[in-house]
């Protein structure tokens, strides 16, 4: 069949193919539909079209390489009587097989990572994530499995349905008026926050946010930012990036230590007034009120208000932001709402910063992308989000239950921090045991959970913090026993 005289077409298109960037150039003479089979037919060997991959349709594929249609059916049956691919009607040609000559070799399995060997680096929450583990009690991780894909394919239909085309290009670095009316309402209701939409930045989560309020406050003349201890490792990482220094301020049972941020002399710090990473622990009212007066002398508060929507037995806490807008950077995200991967969230500042904080938005990326801002602010309008949020506390406060049933049955001489909101527990374990040692023949064992000691700058006692949001009693209770295990054969 392609030895016939080629077509006008073919004689007049020197044409080449998007699809595996085929040349048609490259065939011998008279042998097309050899070169083309061979070429299809060694890209299924070395898995560059995969079993299950569909081939391209031969009028398509013919039009682009500017040859007859007779030279890639030709192609296409030589693979067919091989064995390699099927026609499945309207579903087109699919790959079924690879050549039975090519031989694959299983790779490697890879080495796990050696997560606890040092201090923790930059890149440690990296390779904590993808180190593999049948357990993964990873605090701040929430029910990912939960993800409301039902209401949010509902929202992305709305949405694009009232779309216009305008509404596709560049839009307001800000983000979306949408959703900045969305979360100022959303706070109002929710956080006690009074808020103009207009002062809502819309950011990918808490991570830029403190990337930006850094960059602002760092040409500001502001170079020190205290933080709790224990306190997040990810935030101080994020803030010495950018040139800051974190020097610990103490936390206890009544939250951050406002006495000893005083005389510590920072014009500045970060922290988590409604639910403390990773103690637990809420900023009671008299720490408040000391803190706001701190504030109202010069200081500058970042408030995150971590896991703040999380709450089983306790009353809100309103937000600080609330009490003092003109002092207070407010961020907040719905990384622990949702799920991490919609990398959305917003900042509020006082307004000599708002400007500067906008224009650093924009030069790092001309804003967040608009759909899925949209379809949060669908989510949020449609009281969805809210209903949402009702179905995880549920769901929260059964495996927070039955995690610490597990740690009193398998850690007896443990003791659990933080019960009362959250995504996570802070259990602090008998003096003498090396927490990151713990943490590190855990992961050996296939439990992935992380050390106090990571979390802190002073010395603290030992303990692990872990997540429950994300696991099913069963295997909360499998991972405390395998914890009980190794702890039992951890050396002192």
């Amino acid at each position: 069949m392609d030895r016939a005289k080629p077509s006008a077409v073919e004689g007049s298109i020197t044409a080449g193919a998007d699809f595996l960037q085929l040349d048609v150039g490259e065939a011998p003479p008279g042998g097309r539909a050899d070169w083309l089979a061979a070429r299809l037919r060694a890209a299924i060997a070395d898995g560059r079209v995969p079993v299950g991959a569909r081939l391209p349709a031969s009028r398509v594929l013919a039009a682009e390489l500017g040859v007859s249609r007779g030279v890639v059916t030709e192609a296409y049956q030589r693979l067919t009587e091989d064995g390699q691919v099927v026609g499945r009607g309207r579903a087109g040609t699919v790959v079924v097989a690879t050549p039975a000559a090519v031989v694959t070799r299983a790779p490697a399995p890879p080495r796990p990572p050696e997560v606890f060997a040092a201090r923790p680096d930059t890149d440690v929450f990296d390779a904590l994530r993808t180190a593999p583990a049948e357990l993964d009690l990873t605090p701040g991780v929430p029910d990912l499995a939960a993800f409301p894909r039902a209401a949010w394919l509902r929202a992305e239909r709305a949405v694009l349905h009232r779309l216009a085309p305008a509404d596709f290009g560049y839009g307001d670095p800000t983000g979306t008026p949408a959703l900045r009316l969305a979360v100022a309402t959303w706070l109002a209701r929710n956080r006690g926050i009074r808020v103009d939409p207009a002062e809502v930045v819309v950011v990918a989560g808490v991570s830029q946010a403190l990337g930006l309020l850094a960059q602002v406050l760092h040409a500001d003349g502001v170079h020190t930012v205290a933080v709790e201890d224990p306190g997040s490792l990810g935030v101080r990482q994020h803030l010495n990036n950018w040139r800051l220094d974190t020097p610990p301020v103490p936390v206890d049972a009544h939250g951050l230590r406002v006495d000893r941020l005083e005389d510590s002399g920072a014009p500045a710090v970060m922290l988590t007034p409604a639910h403390q990473f990773p103690t637990g622990v809420v900023l009671d009212g008299d720490r408040r009120r000391r803190l706001l007066r701190w504030a109202r002398r010069g200081g500058v508060v970042i408030e995150d208000d971590y896991d703040a929507e999380h709450r089983y037995d306790r009353p809100p806490v309103p937000a600080l932001r609330g009490m003092q807008p003109d002092r207070v950077c407010y961020t907040g995200s719905v990384s622990k709402l949702l799920a991490p991967a919609l990398r959305i969230g917003w900042v509020l500042v006082p307004p000599r910063w708002h400007g500067d904080l906008v224009a650093a938005k924009r030069m790092a990326d001309l804003g967040n992308a608009a759909l899925p801002q949209l379809v949060l602010a669908e989510l949020m309008d449609s009281g969805a989000l809210e209903r949402h949020l009702r179905l995880l506390r549920r769901r929260h406060v059964r495996r927070r239950d039955a995690m610490i049933r597990a740690v009193r049955e398998h850690l007896p001489g443990a003791v659990v921090h933080g019960a009362a909101a959250g995504l996570h527990l802070l259990v602090t374990l008998p003096d003498k045991v090396d927490d990151t040692a713990l943490a590190a023949a855990a992961l050996r064992r296939g439990v992935k959970v992380q050390p106090l000691s990571w979390h802190a700058q002073r010395p603290q006692p030992p303990g692990l913090v872990l997540g429950y949001a994300a696991n099913p009693p069963g295997d909360i209770d499998r991972a405390l026993k395998t914890l009980a295990t190794v702890l039992h054969d951890l050396p002192r």
